[in-house]
């Protein structure tokens, strides 16, 4: 029975990708380059680098990393900014080293930015000035060596870049005050990568490329070790799958979801450079005026995106007014589409939501529907050298139309989790099987769908947040007896935080729990609803049911 739906794929695509023909994700860049020297790579704010100024670019970085002093291979490197030119610098910089890349998210609380870094054992990083205050705080109680500081328009022509770091500093005042005595800029850097001495690291495809942190059933962040094989493997998988969609050297990517996330990272950083294509670095999609003005400028090809980014465009006067005639696909992840999003956007650009379904332990990519299919409520079909099973909780496999955790097996499931052991045998078994936390059900034509959570996780906009992280920090009130976090509906977000209180001083106050979690938390991770309760309900044996504060 196993094989009659493990994988079950789209007329054209084949059922499997050539491992065999796997490249170091170096190989791939410098491939690409050579190949693609004179078309433009990246654009923001309305300057583009070409391919083969990427390559240049990239290799000064490397070869200002590989200088400093104590840095063997594999070490980390972090890399903590919003979508610049400066990032695929820096990536493509760490990766041609031979270190490996962890991804920061910039509005990370010093609390937060302390644990990754400390985790991570990261021992250089590159941030943008707008967040250096929040490095400054932790610094000391991190490995961090070297620190490499850029402003939002260092990679902008003169005299723009001079204006754009102006407005940013001076006048929008984005730019908390901050000392870091011993860093360094980012041209700095560059220019002593021009006269330091590259070498090209011997890399295999089962080294680390990346630490992406992610969270788990006990809500900790750990770094999942993503290789080069791993991505590799996913761009093989995705190319294979959209290949009748997409073109060489002709695609033109708006790139609004962050580069640090994993979606975007390989869906639009990575799969573009494969193809030849040009990813349109968007810095403030949160600005929809603004976003719809960029949009404005170019015959894009290809969006990716969240539902919650979809219902923004939609909902932002001019974007209805724009040329989707080039438009030829819109993905989705990082959460479910709504119907109602998929069924207007296919109204009024004309061109229909592809759902996919992923997961950072996965690097991302596991099920996508056709690219030109309408909106069915499911993930799709698996990708090529993807299996999936549906298991119960004792892991016996189940049958189409039964509801049971999703597990992932291919050669783009990751190593496990830096340095916890424990938690990497908690979900995936010694024939690599990964147990997702998903709640799924597969129908007789092979397509899966999503049905519930075996984790307690909340999508909020494509991010995960995870319940014990929040309760964690809201234990740190003195006024707080016990807490419990949960998610709920929302029209803009998907889901949302809300977090419910027993107190222990009568006169905590809903403003000082919010006050609490804006220091302590990223923005989409603090709670939307605050609940105070006198109890909070719980199984015979004490466990707080999540579930009950849901219904």
């Amino acid at each position: 029975m196993e094989k009659v739906w493990l994988k079950s794929y789209a007329e054209g695509v084949p059922a499997e990708i050539d491992e065999a023909a796997l490249m170091t994700l170096p190989e791939i860049l410098e491939g690409s380059c050579q190949k693609y020297a004179a078309l433009p790579a990246f654009s923001n704010m309305g300057h583009a680098i070409t391919y083969a100024e990427l390559e240049r670019l990239s290799r000064q970085f490397a070869a200002f990393l590989q200088n400093i002093p104590g840095m063997q291979k594999g070490d980390r490197v972090a890399i903590m900014m919003p979508n610049l030119l400066q990032y695929p610098i820096a990536l493509f910089g760490v990766l041609r080293a031979g270190f490996t890349v962890v991804n920061v998210n910039p509005l990370y609380t010093a609390h937060e930015l302390e644990h990754q870094m400390k985790d991570s054992g990261a021992k250089v990083i590159v941030i943008v000035e707008n967040f250096a205050h929040t490095l400054q705080a932790v610094l000391d109680k991190t490995a961090i060596k070297a620190v490499v500081t850029t402003q939002i328009g260092d990679m902008l022509p003169i005299p723009k870049r001079w204006l754009v770091n102006l407005v940013v500093k001076r006048v929008k005042k984005m730019v908390p005050a901050w000392q870091i005595p011993a860093a360094l800029s980012f041209a700095d850097a560059l220019y002593r990568g021009t006269r330091a001495q590259f070498t090209r690291p011997a890399l295999a495809l089962n080294d680390i490329a990346f630490l992406q942190y992610t969270g788990g059933t006990t809500g900790v962040a750990k770094g999942a070790m993503l290789t080069h094989r791993n991505i590799a493997a996913n761009l093989a998988e995705a190319h294979a799958w959209l290949k009748g969609s997409l073109r060489e050297q002709s695609e033109q990517a708006i790139t609004a979801l962050p580069l640090y996330h994993i979606f975007c990272l390989t869906a639009n950083c990575m799969l573009f450079i494969v193809l030849g294509g040009h990813c349109i670095l968007i810095t403030n999609p949160r600005d929809l005026p603004g976003f719809v003005k960029t949009l404005r400028q170019y015959p894009f090809t290809v969006i990716t995106g969240v539902n919650t980014l979809f219902n923004g465009l939609l909902n932002t006067p001019g974007f209805s007014s724009l040329d989707f005639s080039h438009l030829r696909l819109t993905l989705g992840g990082g959460a479910a589409v709504q119907r109602a999003v998929a069924e207007r956007w296919r109204e009024m650009t004309g061109d229909p939501i592809v759902e996919a379904y992923g997961l950072t332990e996965c690097s991302p990519g596991v099920c996508v529907n056709l690219p030109d299919a309408q909106y069915n409520g499911s993930i799709g079909l698996p990708l090529p050298s993807t299996e999936i099973s549906i298991r119960d909780d004792n892991f016996n496999e189940l049958g189409l139309g039964e509801e049971g955790e999703l597990c992932v097996r291919g050669p783009q499931v990751m190593l496990g989790y830096w340095q916890r052991p424990d938690e990497t045998r908690e979900v995936l078994t010694a024939d690599g099987w990964l147990k997702t936390g998903d709640i799924a059900v597969v129908d007789e034509t092979g397509y899966v769908r999503i049905t519930d959570r075996k984790k307690d996780m909340i999508l909020v906009s494509g991010f995960n947040v995870y319940p014990n992280e929040i309760e964690d920090v809201v234990a740190m009130l003195p006024g707080v007896l016990e807490s419990a976090v949960v998610g709920i509906k929302d029209e803009r977000t998907g889901e949302a935080v809300k977090l419910v209180i027993v107190k222990k001083d009568p006169a905590l106050t809903e403003a000082q729990v919010r006050a609490h979690c804006k220091e302590n938390l990223t923005g989409y991770k603090r709670p939307r609803v605050v609940e105070f309760r006198t109890e909070l309900p719980k199984s015979p044996v004490g466990k707080v049911l999540r579930r009950m504060l849901r219904d």
